[in-house]
């Protein structure tokens, strides 16, 4: 068969793949951990579920409108007031499924052939190939272990290109766990207004975030530039709702417009089951997540000291999400030559499975989730470090 050249442009999800392996290996009885993919080991909170059940009972099964029923983007529009004091719209909002058709939506919005998106390392694995399949070129500005990996006006002046249209800045970040203070996400975003280059803040892990410092989001520049900037969020992480595929984009009004369009002709509204569960999550108590967030916040302690002690390893501490991303290339040598081969060495000898840095573009780096037990964590760490030992 002969398929479309774009997608040559485009590689298979590199954490799916290293998680399958892990799948084949437990599966034939081998007792593997998998600290690869990044979703919280928690269960989705009962009374969302019993939103959604209700949903059913009432036969609210039909179709709607296609951004999302009045009444969750009322709920979206209280969430930024409730969390960070501004007042968009029910307009500025459009529900979609999951954060990932969100972005890719947003690129296929703003994005002609040929124009250039700035992209920090390490980035999320999706960036760079949506970037690539809507025909844009993805240019990476890239960060150090020795910075932290927190990109700055030096390094994305030096990234500029004359075809730079767009910047996508994630923060918390994914694979990092690099979280900006507000005064950083400011300098970033006013620096690019300036330039005319469009930012797409990628915040799906905002309520994931441990030191108070790093409170942040770009959603005040956005109140004030609504033309300039669209914020992309999600219930998956914060909500422990992964599997719903519930995300949605803070956005002018005519980008909103424009969005549904381009919805309307990809899957129509999200499930209108779902719509009536993000409701119920995004306007009742947090305590849910304030109790999610402990737990991360004392496995990420644990964690980054745990890693902190093995030799000839490097890693920043993360301020939010659930990741941490250990500089290994010191551990390199004639056997284990990169990221991959160490990799696939710890899958074999300590059966605990993590992510190459390659997969988000620092292959000196490998991603380890901490969105498990505290002692699945400890059970995984400790037999990484003993097997790292015997090198």
């Amino acid at each position: 068969m002969q398929f479309a050249q774009r997608l040559s442009r485009v590689k298979p999800s590199a954490t799916l793949a290293v998680n399958a392996k892990a799948l084949e290996l437990k599966n034939k009885g081998i007792d593997v951990i998998s600290l690869v993919v990044g979703e919280p080991d928690f269960n989705t909170p009962n009374h969302i579920n019993q939103a959604a059940k209700n949903a059913i009972d009432e036969h609210f099964t039909k179709y709607t409108a296609v951004a999302g029923i009045p009444e969750v983007r009322e709920a979206i529009s209280t969430y930024y007031k409730r969390n960070y004091a501004i007042s968009p719209k029910p307009e500025n909002f459009i529900l979609s499924n999951g954060g990932k058709q969100c972005l890719y939506m947003l690129l296929l919005c703003l994005l002609n052939e040929g124009e250039d998106v700035l992209i920090p390392t390490p980035y999320w694995t999706s960036y760079p190939d949506m970037v690539s399949l809507v025909g844009a070129n993805p240019v990476f500005a890239e960060t150090t272990v020795e910075n932290g990996y927190r990109i700055n006006i030096e390094i994305l002046e030096k990234s500029l290109t004359p075809k730079t249209k767009l910047l996508i800045l994630n923060s918390p970040s994914n694979p990092s766990g690099v979280t900006y203070s507000q005064k950083e996400i400011d300098e970033i975003i006013t620096w690019a207004i300036k330039k005319n280059i469009f930012v797409i803040a990628d915040e799906v892990y905002d309520q994931l975030v441990y030191d108070e410092k790093y409170q942040s989001s770009a959603s005040k520049l956005w109140e004030q530039n609504p033309d300039k900037i669209a914020i992309v969020n999600a219930l998956s992480k914060s909500f422990a709702m992964t599997g719903w595929r519930l995300g949605y984009i803070l956005g002018h009004e005519s980008l909103i417009k424009e969005l549904t369009k381009i919805q309307g002709q990809m899957t129509s509204n999200v499930s209108s089951i779902g719509q009536k569960a993000a409701i119920a999550a995004l306007t009742a108590s947090y305590d849910c997540i304030y109790t999610m967030k402990e737990a991360f916040k004392r496995r990420r302690d644990f964690a980054y000291q745990e890693i902190s002690s093995w030799n000839n390893v490097t890693c920043p501490k993360p301020e939010g999400a659930f990741y941490l991303f250990p500089d290994v290339s010191k551990l390199f040598c004639e056997k284990y030559k990169n990221a991959t081969e160490l990799c696939t060495f710890l899958l074999e000898n300590a059966n605990v499975a993590i992510m190459p840095g390659d997969a988000f573009g620092s292959p000196n780096c490998v991603r380890i989730s901490y969105a498990v037990s505290d002692e699945t964590l400890k059970k995984a760490l400790t037999a990484i470090k003993k097997a790292l030992y015997t090198l």
